[in-house]
C-alpha cells in the first residue's frame, strides 16, 4: 500500500448551512471520483474553512457522504490579507494499492489558488 495525500478546494457563495452543505459535497463527490478513492481506503480528513464561514462543520458533511468511520477534522484556515474569502480546503489521505497518479481538485473562485493544476 501506498499512502497519498489529495488537495482540494472550493468556495462558498454565502455563509449558510445550505450553501456550505452544497460546496463541500461537491468538492467531496468530485475529488473521489476523479481519483477513484474506495471509502475503505482513505485514511483521514482534515478540513480547514476560512473565518466567514461559521454556520456548519464541513465534517458533518462528510460523514453524511459516508466517512463515517473516518477520522475527521475542521480547522480555522490562517487569515491572510487579501486571501480568497468564504473557502473551505480539504486534505484526504488515502491508502492505495499501487503508485498512481493524484488528481488535486480545486474549484470555483478556488480555482486561482492553484493555477498549475486546473483548467
Amino acid at each position: 500500500m501506498i499512502q497519498k495525500g489529495i488537495r482540494g478546494a472550493i468556495s462558498v457563495e454565502e455563509n449558510t448551512e445550505q450553501s456550505i452543505t452544497e460546496n463541500t459535497k461537491i468538492l467531496l463527490d468530485k475529488i473521489l471520483e476523479d481519483n477513484i478513492i474506495d471509502m475503505e481506503n482513505v485514511v483521514s480528513v482534515i478540513f480547514s474553512a476560512t473565518k466567514d464561514l461559521t454556520k456548519i462543520y464541513p465534517a458533518k458533511i462528510a460523514r453524511e457522504l459516508g466517512f463515517s468511520s473516518v477520522p475527521l477534522m475542521c480547522l480555522q484556515e490562517m487569515f491572510v490579507e487579501y486571501s480568497l474569502e468564504k473557502c473551505i480546503r480539504v486534505l484526504i489521505t488515502v491508502n492505495f494499492e499501487e503508485n498512481c497518479k493524484i488528481n488535486h481538485v480545486y474549484l470555483k473562485k478556488a480555482a486561482k489558488l492553484r493555477p498549475d493544476i486546473t483548467e
